[in-house]
């Protein structure tokens, strides 16, 4: 399996209910904060990086998606979309994506994040926990978790001092929607198949095959109207602030 860790997926084809009406006329990752789209401060951070691929799903509006960002030249990355007739939930969305995520059918590891997710987290902290992935026998995961927001106070897995998850114990906290996936664990799902991911998570977490690291930096869920102004306002704050 290829040890670099050079291709990040965004979800980015969900209908984005919440933030309705904003999302009436456009797809969520494409609504701005701050002066810029949401998707776009994680392209730039997934460049920074130095991931030079990204492959990001789209289905509501996708096509002003592909519009707005053209094939990635402009952040410097390629970006390769895969379009869902209707979304395909986030499972269903990797295995659609598989051939654009592998190089001739080769498994890799790869990050994923939300397209909806606004943070300061660097993805070159995954590189040390992708290579340990592509060495494992059998596929695993690596989530990137966070402390538990106000909307989500018990959290969702357990992580112990030895970065290893699990379903049961303490302390808990909040899957941060950034993770590694092995594409070994999607090879069961047909194209077009809609699936979630939560049972693969489960599963994982389950068999003992699933590290996570806590990030305590800046982490922001963009789900309504609301949280995105909020977001807005305090990006401007930061950008007006003396140097």
């Amino acid at each position: 399996m290829p040890p670099a860790l050079t291709t990040a997926m965004i979800f980015a084809a969900g209908r984005g209910e919440r933030m309705r009406p904003l999302t009436d006329t456009k797809p969520k990752p494409l609504l701005e904060a701050g002066g810029k789209p949401l998707i776009v401060w994680q392209i730039e951070r997934l460049a920074q990086a130095g991931f030079s691929t990204i492959v990001i799903n789209h289905a509501w509006l996708g096509e002003q998606i592909e519009q707005s960002l053209g094939d990635g030249a402009q952040f410097g990355v390629r970006l390769a979309y895969s379009a869902e007739a209707e979304a395909l939930e986030t499972a269903g969305g990797i295995a659609q994506a598989l051939p654009l995520l592998e190089t001739d059918g080769v498994p890799t590891v790869f990050a994923a994040v939300s397209g909806d997710v606004f943070c300061e987290f660097d993805y070159a902290r995954l590189r040390a926990p992708a290579e340990r992935l592509a060495a494992c026998a059998q596929p695993g995961m690596h989530l990137v978790m966070v402390p538990n927001p106000p909307f989500h106070p018990h959290g969702d897995f357990a992580l112990d001092a030895a970065g290893q998850l699990s379903l049961d114990g303490e302390p808990r906290y909040t899957f941060g929607n950034i993770g590694l996936y092995d594409t070994r664990m999607f090879r069961d799902l047909a194209p077009g198949e809609r699936r979630a991911l939560t049972p693969y998570y489960r599963e994982t977490i389950a068999a003992g095959r699933a590290s996570g690291e806590l990030y305590a930096g800046r982490w922001e869920n963009v789900g309504t109207p609301a949280q995105l102004q909020a977001l807005d306002t305090a990006l401007r704050q930061v950008a007006a602030a003396p140097r």
